[in-house]
């Protein structure tokens, strides 16, 4: 995989903070008791897509919610144009991934707090 290109980090970087924000006033950030933020944005080195990585926590139905924000990704790109324009030439296409990494570090702290590891004597 190519090392991302500043340009590339720049974007991704405004995306990430815009997006925050937008989920933040379209009330996607906390739903149903459940905390959604965006963890990292990847853009293709075209500039042509931004691929938004987000953190579930306590979120009962991943998959649903992730559907549920691609369901209102026409409306997300729109208040996205209107914030960057004038940055890009052409505002990406929006994808949305899980995140799952904290997930994992919770599951992997669940599987060390059950293991059974011999105290060392005094």
């Amino acid at each position: 995989m190519m090392e991302e290109s500043k340009r590339q980090k720049q974007i991704g970087n405004v995306i990430q903070k815009e997006m925050s924000d937008i989920f933040q006033r379209e009330g996607l950030n906390i739903m149903h008791n459940s905390m959604i933020s965006i963890s990292k944005v990847k853009v293709t080195p075209d500039l042509m897509e931004a691929r938004i990585y987000l953190s579930f926590f306590q979120v009962e139905d991943p998959e649903k919610m992730l559907q549920h924000i691609k369901d209102r990704d026409w409306e997300l790109r729109k208040h996205l144009a209107a914030r960057i324009k004038n940055q890009v030439r052409k505002i990406p296409v929006l994808q949305y991934y899980l995140d799952d990494t904290l997930e994992y570090v919770f599951k992997m702290e669940e599987v060390f707090k059950h293991l059974n590891i011999p105290k060392e004597e005094e």
